[in-house]
């Protein structure tokens, strides 16, 4: 199938999850709080996803679903009950919600040859589960990542729907948080997609511009999205227990799996790696040691 072919079926896969979404609002009825009107939404789109995946054998489908749904959930919030909150701060969080979320589908649609490409992840996970997988892709790699969206989107609600208080100087910080994990995202994946264009000799490591001062920036930048948004939410004057919940399950997705598997990846694969290690900061950017 041609690349231009198979961006129609991921784009129809997407429209019939959003018309989906829209009907399970539609039936719920009057009254129940914002988030659990998401999170309804959330289930019905993932399960169309996840069955486009399945009748195409392809979990690479739900790779977007990560970006493109607090791009929906944003607008929602704010113009479906933000009746309260504070509009600059409504428009702002939306602004940087948008910039994070095309900047990012943007970064994967580029990067996204067709449904000849599927995540190694995914791949080495079929291999080991067998007939298994159908049972792990809907709940480990389709439904779990909803939910941590769905947990990182919490923050959103004291943004967008319930803080009254006027906006201080905890907006600016957070804006600057926000608005700099995108640019350290985007600087990241740009300098990425530099390097595996040239094609360097195999098992060179990656070690130009930002990947010189930290291993994985770009799972920094996004940990410090969703921590941006926290800030907002606090700013805002919500709960800050719920307001921890988000970045909690962020840093312990990256540090706890997505790191330690890219790691033990690269150290099979490039044999530079190590040394690369011993001198490269994990996450934090960080003036690298000396050899």
């Amino acid at each position: 199938m041609s690349r231009g072919k198979a961006f129609l079926w991921v784009s129809a896969a997407y429209v019939l999850a959003g018309v989906a979404a829209l009907g399970t609002v539609a039936f719920l009825p009057v009254g129940p709080d914002p988030m659990v009107r998401v999170a309804a939404a959330d289930l019905a789109a993932t399960v169309v996803v996840f069955l486009f995946s399945v009748a195409f054998g392809n979990t690479s489908f739900y790779d977007p679903y990560w970006s493109v749904a607090p791009l929906v959930i944003a607008p929602y919030l704010w113009l479906g009950f933000g009746d309260g909150a504070v509009p600059a701060r409504q428009v702002l969080v939306t602004a940087l919600v948008f910039a994070w979320g095309l900047r990012l589908t943007y970064n994967w649609a580029r990067g996204w040859s067709g449904l000849d490409h599927e995540d190694w992840r995914y791949v080495d996970l079929r291999n080991k589960t067998g007939k298994a997988f159908v049972v792990v892709n809907f709940l480990g790699l389709q439904l779990f990542p909803t939910v941590l969206v769905f947990l990182g989107c919490l923050s959103l609600v004291p943004a967008l729907v319930t803080g009254d208080r006027p906006l201080s100087a905890l907006d600016a910080v957070a804006a600057v948080v926000t608005g700099g994990a995108v640019l350290i995202e985007g600087l990241a994946d740009n300098q990425l997609r530099a390097f595996v264009r040239s094609k360097p000799p195999a098992g060179t490591v990656m070690e130009r511009g930002l990947w010189s001062w930290s291993r994985h920036p770009n799972y920094f930048g996004e940990i410090s999205f969703w921590c941006g948004l926290a800030l907002f939410g606090l700013a805002a004057g919500g709960p800050t227990p719920v307001l921890l919940v988000g970045p909690g399950v962020m840093i312990a997705l990256f540090v706890g799996v997505s790191v330690p598997m890219m790691e033990k990846r690269m150290l099979a694969r490039r044999p530079g790696y190590p040394e690369y290690k011993r001198r490269v900061s994990a996450l934090i950017p960080l003036p690298p040691r000396r050899s």
